[in-house]
């Protein structure tokens, strides 16, 4: 009888090299299962979960209040109500995508609205020169925050958060607590109360405030997606120190970005007055808050670097319906803060799920 061979047990680990190949070529074919392929969608449509989630609310309170909710007039008031957050979330949104935050949005809102009014009111400037110097102060504002979040290298947390503080006392200060009521903006300078005109398609009711969030987003989101700028505003909040070695100049491109949204929050200020008819200090001092919610629902990453302005106005649409079908429901306010507050948490978590696909 012969002897086993060597043989054999080399044929065995052959064998299992080439089942090991096969194992790894099988690996390698980049097949992924239905939820990979789902979450790397999401990745790539960073608006597609606020996209779901809104049609999806429509949905639900169209099958619970029917006409009432599903007809023009009703539709077309939830997008006036959240005309001016969409303004604002524009602000916001350019800001968080380089992976800052901007606290001061509402304060400086209020007070290019204040300078607007006051400037016209007290110092009897044309109402077509008080306007724009709402917006040079919004610019001024912002360049100040991106200079010393850029230069200076303070954090955008505490520098915005101290330009809110500031800007808030300067609202008081400035237009010493005084309101100018409607009456007298309607009987002198009615231009101020412009956005706030309204216009009918039909069944549909539109304001020029309105108009000017949908112009707004649409010119914002051919500059983000096929423009050097709306690029380089990306690269800087993905990475900018890779950003800074490819050319990018990051610190003009963070005080750029800070003075556009001191620019789009003074917008929002005269969408205020038209909104309210009034020029008061203490509108929309909650205008900051409104914003980050509707960036966060959105499905803006707070890390930066990815994100839709389209997924802003969902995010801001989905809280106006939110507000507007429950109220319609009869229920407690306080229902609206408490599904907006679990939609807020949501949206971080499903954030973090959806990063995990590009690592």
């Amino acid at each position: 009888m012969s002897e086993p061979t060597a043989a054999a047990p080399h044929h065995d680990y052959e064998k299992v090299l080439r089942d090991s190949a096969v194992e790894v070529a099988s690996f390698d074919t980049g097949d992924k299962s239905v939820v990979q392929k789902f979450r790397n969608f999401l990745h790539s449509s960073p608006s597609a979960v606020s996209l779901i989630v809104l049609v999806t609310s429509l949905i639900i309170f169209g099958i619970l209040l029917g006409g009432k909710f599903f007809n023009a007039f009703s539709l077309t008031l939830i997008l006036q109500q959240v005309a001016i957050t969409g303004i604002v979330g524009a602000a916001q949104t350019l800001v968080i995508m380089t992976a800052g935050i901007d606290l001061s949005v509402g304060a400086i809102m209020v007070l290019s609205s204040v300078v607007m009014g006051q400037m016209v009111f007290r110092y009897g400037v044309p109402v077509e020169i008080a306007i724009p110097c709402g917006f040079a102060v919004g610019a001024l504002c912002g360049f100040i925050n991106g200079f010393l979040i850029a230069r200076m290298k303070l954090p955008p947390f505490i520098v915005t958060l101290g330009m809110w503080q500031i800007v808030l006392a300067s609202n008081f200060l400035y237009s010493a607590n005084e309101t100018i009521r409607s009456q007298e903006i309607g009987a002198t300078a009615p231009l101020l109360q412009f956005l706030g005109n309204n216009f009918r398609l039909g069944g549909a009711v539109f304001t020029y405030g309105v108009v000017a969030m949908v112009l707004l987003v649409a010119l914002l989101w051919y500059v983000l997606n096929q423009t050097a700028w709306g690029r380089h505003l990306y690269a800087v909040g993905d990475d900018p120190d890779a950003a800074e070695l490819s050319g990018v100049n990051v610190k003009r491109m963070l005080v750029s970005v800070y003075v556009l949204a001191g620019v789009i929050c003074a917008l929002a200020g005269w969408a205020s007055i038209g909104r309210n008819g009034s020029v008061s200090p203490t509108v929309g001092q909650f205008a900051n808050i409104e914003s980050i919610t509707a960036v966060v629902i959105g499905g803006i990453s707070l890390f930066g670097g990815r994100g839709s302005i389209l997924g802003m106005v969902f995010g801001a649409l989905i809280v106006g319906v939110f507000s507007f079908g429950l109220r319609m429901l009869g229920t407690d306010v306080q229902w609206t803060y408490l599904l907006i507050g679990v939609l807020i948490i949501l949206a971080v978590a499903v954030d973090q799920w959806i990063r995990k696909a590009a690592s």
